[in-house]
């Protein structure tokens, strides 16, 4: 059967949070599987693909492993940073400008060399356009404030809105890059019901 890991529970305070409350929490430095792109995901091949290159990677090691050390855990939710290079003109509205880089969380025990077997297996078995974009390394997030957001991503301003409310409200500063992380699945889940954590480090 294998030891279970639920690194959603044992992270809690980073992969879940309050609708109706904005919280302030300190994200430790954690691995993630990346890749970089820019341009509207909604419209964007390049997203596509880069969705589909992370989540198969992440897919292999987990199953990897379960297989040489016994250990059983969930894939982590995708996440994503988004910016563009002039932030005072960053818009939710203007989504061709923006870029991004998307990451799945790792558990420790996933180092760079199980990471290069998983990318070799993946480029073997599957003919990926964006597998030799996707990186590993680690992203230290420090202080962030966060919030939960429910229902479809185009209604996101009201709630991305009302967490810089509450970082300028408690004399914080915005400190980083917009940082989102995708709880639902969305091919499954109704739009109204999609749950995204809305994330923003702080000073």
């Amino acid at each position: 059967m294998g030891n279970k890991v639920d690194y959603k529970k044992e992270l809690k305070e980073l992969y879940a949070a309050s609708a109706k409350a904005c919280s302030v929490t300190t994200v430790p430095a954690m691995n993630f599987l990346m890749i970089d792109g820019s341009g509207n995901p909604n419209s964007s091949i390049e997203f596509q693909n880069a969705v589909e290159a992370l989540f198969s990677v992440a897919y292999t090691l987990k199953f990897m492993i379960k297989k040489s050390v016994n250990i059983d855990y969930g894939v982590m939710p995708l996440e994503g940073l988004w910016w563009c290079d002039d932030m005072e003109n960053f818009s939710m509205e203007n989504k061709d400008s923006w870029k991004w880089k998307l990451m799945i969380m790792q558990p420790s025990h996933i180092n760079r060399e199980i990471f290069c077997e998983a990318v070799e297996k993946v480029s073997r078995e599957k003919r990926l356009a964006a597998i030799d974009k996707v990186s590993f390394g680690t992203y230290d997030e420090g202080i962030v404030a966060q919030v939960l957001h429910v229902g479809p991503f185009s209604e996101e301003g009201p709630t991305v809105e009302k967490l810089h409310s509450f970082i300028s409200d408690n004399k914080y500063q915005i400190n980083g890059k917009h940082h989102e992380i995708y709880l639902s699945d969305t091919r499954r889940g109704k739009p109204e019901k999609w749950k995204t954590i809305i994330r923003q480090p702080i000073k």
